[in-house]
């Protein structure tokens, strides 16, 4: 093998003549790209507010801050947390403040700030972390969610029987709290004499909203006219209760509160009417045993508990975000790689598609009067911007120049392709090539595969997370990132397709992917890479062992025994509901589908990347598989990520994942050994 010691920009070989104006992007540059997401307009749709993010290196995080664009004018920044974020931003009513989430104690708390700019000031001080808010409609009052407070229980009882914890027992409830807004007051804190005065010291506490009650608040909403507030609340926090999810209404001026949606399953919270007669919800009505992958159902209903209506029965997919408004009810909604703006009609039900400048819509915001909208999206050629515009859609003004960061880059020219699997089902996928791509050449295949498995690929100039995409294809390879079944935006028959055929169904849609382009003769058959996080990384280790069509492949965090990730993930009702079965029922399909039950057949070298406190695929999967594949004598890898649950979400250690994949595939894919800058 030859050895090479040079950084991406210098080893990267560039042909065509857009290489004399345009520069590879290295691994640092791709991440650290600034992003924009969260555009929330104003009630009189002049402004707007939206997250911008950068990277933090020496701090080794990534800082998001709110900016706001006024009247279309050029965007600037409102707030500047040094060590935290600041997020979820909401108008008050008048368009005079905005709230918004940010930890600038010890606790993250709701902050305000005023639209023109200046200080902002924290108007909770609260003993535990806020997780959402809302304005009252007449913008005098806002409430809160936040986990009941049982420190000194804890404090109490560890004193005395030292730390222990039980299973599925210990949690706190999640409570909702109000808190009087008034300006006034903002600036008497300031004065600390005057928070000695206990009549102020009075005005200035939240309050709880309902006292001594079993059941824990996952989000509200207030009605349009304040005097009543629904929310949606399950058992306790637990991740898996939320099949025992339900609606109620709280009656202010009483007091009181009763339920009105409480189906056997999942019922979701989305919006009021706007004349606050109705409310519109999501639900799995009685089923439990499938709605990790068949559509939720959208329905209304009147506060009264009559006039129950379906809508959008026949639209086939889950859409989400869903907002009522003057001019309808609105939500986005994958459709194969696209991700329009959907509007249902709230009297038929009947859903049409909206037409925006991007590709794919992130999310949106309607102005009070349902006359505006803001939105976020991308294109096939650039990455996501803020977008604003009236309504009914014509013309949208791009507000942030986000995808001007990537002018100057070599980039990725992406096209939607399609193959038929071994089953007959058509697949399709994204096929990323170069700029100076050459149709008479045969190129290294690199394979990402989605995780999910309800996620999706979709075209982009620079895909990335923990692969050197961008840098492989300006190395001389083609990338394929397959929708496989189970894959959102195809519909739920095609979502229920790998339904006790986890692994096997998935394998078939890669490998028939992989020899749809050998067959085309656009690649190299024995240069084939296969890669993935999450349910990506189960199908390549499903690969690594059921297959010797790839010469290398990396895993990350990545099932590799049904068994042993039912018993230690934090949600077993997904492997029950895709498996239909526990092990102990029908012990033959976790074999079936478990990479591990054909460990002796591996030969491919596998790299494997695994948080270290993962719990939604906990690390025993990585250890496991890492043992076999060295039981066996496969060259193979452990890189443990401390610190890390299931993603990687620091810079530092991105830049460390991304350089192990560049290691592991420049070794067996272009026989080179690449050693890591120190």
């Amino acid at each position: 093998m030859k050895k090479t010691y040079c950084i991406i920009l210098i080893c990267v070989f560039i042909g065509s003549s857009i290489a004399q104006t345009k520069k590879a992007p290295s691994f640092e540059e791709v991440i650290s790209l600034q992003s924009v997401s969260n555009a929330v307009i104003s009630p009189d749709g002049n402004s707007i507010v939206y997250e911008f993010q950068t990277v933090d290196w020496k701090e080794n995080r990534y800082d998001r801050e709110l900016w706001i664009s006024n009247k279309g004018e050029a965007p600037f920044q409102l707030t500047n947390n040094l060590k935290n974020n600041s997020n979820n931003s909401k108008w008050s009513p008048n368009g005079k403040w905005i709230a918004f989430l940010s930890k600038k104690s010890e606790k993250t708390q709701v902050q305000v700030i005023r639209s023109a700019g200046g200080e902002s000031f924290q108007l909770t001080q609260t003993g535990k972390n806020i997780s959402d808010f809302e304005w009252s409609p007449d913008g005098k009052k806002i409430a809160f969610l936040q986990s009941e407070d049982k420190s000194k229980e804890e404090e109490k009882r560890k004193e005395k029987y030292g730390g222990f914890a039980v299973e599925d027992a210990e949690y706190s409830l999640r409570q909702l709290w109000v808190k009087d807004f008034n300006p006034v007051l903002l600036y008497q804190k300031l004065l600390p004499q005057q928070l000695k005065d206990s009549v102020l010291k009075e005005k200035l506490k939240a309050r709880l909203v309902m006292d001594s009650v079993t059941f824990s608040v996952n989000r509200f909403k207030w009605s349009p006219d304040g005097k009543k507030i629904a929310y949606e609340h399950q058992p306790d926090p637990l991740r898996n209760t939320f099949f025992k999810a339900d609606i109620s209404i709280y009656d202010i001026i009483s007091k009181t509160h009763k339920a009105l949606v409480n189906n056997p399953s999942y019922d979701g919270l989305e919006d009021w009417s706007p004349d606050g007669k109705s409310i519109l919800y999501r639900t799995s009505l009685s089923d439990t045993t499938s709605n990790y992958y068949l559509n939720g159902k959208i329905f209304k209903i009147n506060i009264d508990g009559f006039g129950k209506q379906q809508l959008a029965k026949t639209f086939d997919e889950d859409i989400y975000n869903l907002q009522w408004n003057l001019s309808g009810i609105f939500g986005v909604a994958w459709q194969k790689t696209k991700r329009p703006i959907v509007k249902i009609d709230p009297k038929n039900g009947k859903v049409t598609t909206l037409s925006t400048a991007a590709e794919r819509n992130w999310g949106y915001s309607f102005s009070k009067d349902g006359k505006h909208l803001a939105y976020t999206g991308a294109t096939d050629n650039g990455i996501t911007e803020v977008y604003h515009s009236s309504y009914p859609l014509k013309t949208s003004r791009k507000i942030t120049k986000s995808s001007e960061q990537i002018d100057n880059w070599l980039v990725a020219k992406s096209e939607v392709i399609s193959w038929k699997s071994k089953d007959g089902a058509i697949i399709e996928g994204i096929l990323h090539k170069p700029q100076d791509y050459d149709p008479n050449k045969k190129y290294p295949l690199m394979v990402i595969i989605h995780g999910g498995p309800t996620g999706i690929s979709t075209p982009g100039p620079v895909p990335s997370y923990l692969y050197p995409m961008i840098q492989w294809l300006n190395k001389g390879a083609l990338l394929l990132r397959p929708n496989y079944r189970g894959s959102a935006g195809y519909g739920e028959k095609f979502r229920s397709l790998n339904v006790k055929n986890l692994g096997v169904g998935d394998a078939w849609d890669v490998l028939s992917g992989v020899d749809h382009l050998e067959s085309q003769g656009l690649i190299d058959g024995n240069k084939v890479a296969s890669m993935g996080w999450s349910q990506g990384g189960y199908i390549s280790a499903f690969l690594t062992t059921n297959s010797d069509k790839f010469k290398a492949i990396s895993v990350g965090a990545g099932i590799s025994n049904w068994m042993t990730y039912y018993v230690n993930t934090d949600i077993h009702p997904f492997t029950r509901q895709y498996l239909k079965a526990t092990p102990w029922s029908d012990k033959s399909i976790y074999e079936k589908t478990s990479p591990m039950t054909n460990i002796n057949n591996a030969v491919t070298p596998t790299l494997i990347q695994h948080g270290e406190f993962d719990k939604r695929v906990p690390p025993a999967n990585a250890y496991e598989l890492f043992q076999g594949l060295q039981d066996v004598g496969v060259e193979t890898k452990l890189i443990i990520y401390k610190g890390f649950g299931h993603g990687i979400n620091k810079p530092k250690e991105r830049l460390a994942a991304m350089w192990h994949n560049w290691q592991w595939f420049g070794k067996y894919i272009w026989g080179e050994e690449i050693e890591i800058p120190e």
